[in-house]
């Protein structure tokens, strides 16, 4: 996919994000799920390559929402729970890292702070109290007095900028 087609997509998801989010909630009923795939929704449409133009964006992207729930919904039906005997439930591998990936999860996380301090102040800041202090996009907008769709477009520029970081090679 064209590197216009792909911002003109984002574009749009920033437009219909709430509405996305409205509808995954009525389909799933939980909201935190419903929060993970509309941020599933978003990286599908960044990480998309190839393909024909689109012609309805906004159908686009519920069409992607909508896959992602039947996804899930599958992926929870198949779930099959056994019990386990008694003698495995001893055996159970140390649940703890390797300090192989101690070390590389680190090093990982110096990297997103990285970027993150790398980020505009605003941008910064609208990322921070969304990941960290968990507040919601209509309540960063009241607190520091911008827009809905300024709160949704700051969110795109952070996550984008972490994914094209997270994506090279070190």
């Amino acid at each position: 996919m064209g590197d216009d087609r792909r911002q003109s997509l984002l574009q749009s998801f920033a437009q219909h994000r709430d509405a996305l989010l409205r509808f995954l909630t009525r389909r799933l009923d939980n909201a935190a799920l419903a929060e993970d795939l509309t941020q599933e929704t978003w990286l599908r449409v960044a990480n998309a390559r190839g393909g024909a133009t689109v012609d309805n964006p906004r159908s686009y992207l519920f069409r992607i929402a909508s896959n992602l729930v039947l996804d899930h919904q599958r992926h929870v039906g198949l779930r099959v729970e056994l019990p386990a005997a008694e003698e495995t439930t001893e055996a159970v591998a140390d649940p703890q890292p390797s300090p192989e990936n101690v070390v590389l999860y680190r090093s990982e996380y110096a990297r997103v702070l990285r970027v993150i301090e790398g980020l505009p102040p605003r941008c910064r800041e609208v990322f921070v109290l969304c990941r960290f202090e968990e507040l919601s996009h209509a309540e960063i907008a009241r607190r520091l007095g911008i827009s809905r769709n300024t709160v949704v477009s700051h969110m795109v520029s952070a996550l984008a900028a972490i994914e094209r970081e997270m994506g090279r090679e070190e």
